[in-house]
C-alpha cells in the first residue's frame, strides 16, 4: 500500500512538473522607441503573436528615441542588449545584427523589401537579411496653416526655396506674434535634405564620403544666419550639446511655430495632439539650386546575434512582416509602407482626419522626387558619424565658437578621421 502511494505521488509530482514546464514561457526582450503611437501599436500586435504562441513571452521596454539612439549601441557593445529592437541607425549597427536568412522565406523578403534591405547591410558584398523596415519615412515640412491665413501671407508654391519659406514664415510670425518663424530638428539627418537641395554631393566621384563641399557650405551659411537672426528657433540647436537629438514638435503642437521641418513620422502625433487647435498641413519640399529633396529613412526592427532564441526572434519579425499585421501597423501609425505588397494594394487610413489623409497623400507625392544622393547617404553604413559631425560643427558656429569656414574645415578633418577609424 505504501509502495502504491509512493508511486502515485511520484507520478503526480512528475505530471505537475511537466505541466509547470509547459506553462513556463520563453522570454524575449524587445526595446522600442517611436515618435507617436508606434510602440503601443506594436505591443498590441505582438500580443496577438503571444496568443498564438503561448510558449513565448515578449517583454517590451518602451524608451525615448534619444535613449535608443545613445544607449542601445552601448548596451550591444557590452553584451547586455535586448533580443530585438527598433533601430534607425540601420547600417551602423550591422555588426550586432542577427541574419534572418536561415529562418525566413528569403525570396519573399527580397521581393518585398528590396529597396531598403541594403540599408541594413555592411556593404555591397553582404547579402544578409537583417531588418524588417516598418515604414518608409521622408523628411519634410509642416506649416501652421491657420497662422498663414491669419497673417494673410500666401503659402509658397511647389518650387519655393528654403529662402522663400524663411521670408514667408518670418512675415507670418511678425504679423501674428508667433515666437518662432521656423525650426529644423537638431539632427544631421534632418538638414541633409535641404543641404543636398542646395548642391551638397556628400560623396566624391569615386563614392568616397566628403560631406563638405560648396553646396553643403552654402546651406550651412544660410542655416547659421537664420539661427542668429531669429528666423530659426535657436534653442533647438544651440540649447543642446554634443550629439543630443532635439525636435521641435512640441513647439509646433503649441502653436509657436509657423514652419517646421521634421518628417512624415510626426503625422500621427500631430493628428492626435493638435486636434482642432489649428489647421496644419504638409507642404512641398523646399528647393535649392540642385534639387527639391528630403531624406528617406525610417525605423526598422532587427534581432541581435547575442539572443539565445534566434528562431523565436526571427519568427516574431516574420509575423510582423505578414501583410495583415504590416498593414495594421501602417494604418494606425499613419505611415508610408516600405513593403511592396502592401504599398501596391494602396492604403486607406481608416479613421484618419481629413488633415491626416491629405498629409499622407502629400508624403506619397514627395517620394518620387527623392535625390539618388539622399538614398546613397541613407544607405551609407557610417552615416551616423557624419550626421553627428554635422550637428557638432554647425552648433559650434551657431553659438559663436567657430566661423562657418573654420567649422567646415574641421568637419572635413572629422570625416577623414572617421574613415581611418572605419578601416
Amino acid at each position: 500500500m505504501i509502495r502504491q502511494y509512493s508511486m502515485a505521488l511520484a507520478l503526480a509530482l512528475g505530471a505537475a512538473s511537466f505541466a509547470g514546464g509547459a506553462q513556463a514561457a520563453q522570454e524575449v526582450r524587445f526595446t522600442c522607441a517611436y515618435d507617436g503611437n508606434g510602440c503601443e501599436i506594436l505591443k498590441d500586435i505582438l500580443a496577438r503573436y503571444e496568443k498564438q504562441h503561448p510558449d513565448v513571452k515578449i517583454v517590451t521596454d518602451v524608451v525615448p528615441y534619444k535613449a535608443l539612439l545613445e544607449g542601445l549601441p552601448v548596451q550591444l557593445a557590452g553584451g547586455s542588449g535586448p533580443d530585438f529592437a527598433t533601430v534607425t541607425d540601420l547600417g551602423g549597427l550591422n555588426r550586432y545584427y542577427l541574419d534572418l536568412t536561415p529562418y525566413v522565406d528569403a525570396k519573399n523578403w527580397e521581393d518585398n523589401f528590396s529597396n531598403v534591405l541594403k540599408w541594413y547591410r555592411s556593404g555591397p558584398d553582404d547579402k544578409g537579411i537583417y531588418g524588417m523596415h516598418t515604414q518608409l519615412t521622408i523628411t519634410g515640412a509642416f506649416i501652421n496653416r491657420t497662422l498663414f491665413d491669419q497673417a494673410n501671407v500666401a503659402v509658397p508654391g511647389k518650387d519655393a526655396t528654403m529662402d522663400d519659406w524663411a521670408k514667408a514664415a518670418t512675415a507670418v510670425a511678425k504679423a501674428t506674434g508667433t515666437p518662432y518663424p521656423m525650426a529644423i530638428d537638431r539632427s544631421g539627418h534632418r538638414i541633409a535634405g535641404p543641404a543636398i537641395s542646395y548642391g551638397a554631393k556628400i560623396f566624391d566621384a569615386e563614392g568616397k564620403p566628403i560631406l563638405v563641399d560648396e553646396g553643403f557650405t552654402t546651406f550651412v551659411k544660410k542655416f547659421v544666419e537664420w539661427n542668429k537672426d531669429g528666423t530659426m528657433a535657436r534653442d533647438v540647436w544651440a540649447g543642446q550639446g554634443g550629439n543630443t537629438y532635439r525636435d521641435a514638435a512640441q513647439e509646433f503642437i503649441n502653436g509657436q511655430l509657423a514652419y517646421y521641418y521634421s518628417g512624415s513620422w510626426q503625422t500621427a502625433r500631430f493628428d492626435s495632439q493638435v486636434g482642432d487647435a489649428f489647421d496644419w498641413e504638409v507642404v512641398p519640399q523646399p528647393c535649392g539650386g540642385a534639387a527639391c529633396t528630403g531624406m528617406p529613412g525610417g525605423t526598422g526592427i532587427v534581432g541581435f546575434k547575442q539572443t539565445k532564441n534566434p528562431k523565436i526572434v526571427a519568427d516574431i519579425l516574420n509575423f510582423l512582416a505578414e501583410d495583415e499585421n504590416y498593414l495594421d501597423f501602417t494604418v494606425r501609425t499613419r505611415n508610408v509602407p516600405a513593403k511592396k505588397s502592401v504599398a501596391e494594394k494602396g492604403v486607406t487610413y481608416t479613421g484618419a482626419t481629413p488633415a491626416t489623409q491629405k498629409a499622407m497623400n502629400a508624403w506619397l507625392d514627395q517620394i518620387p522626387g527623392i535625390s539618388p544622393i539622399a538614398y546613397a547617404y541613407q544607405g551609407y553604413k557610417n552615416n551616423r558619424a557624419m550626421f553627428n559631425i554635422s550637428v557638432q560643427r554647425i552648433t559650434q558656429t551657431i553659438v559663436g565658437e567657430l566661423t562657418v569656414d573654420e567649422a567646415m574645415a574641421r568637419a572635413k578633418t572629422d570625416v577623414e578621421e572617421m574613415l581611418k577609424q572605419a578601416k
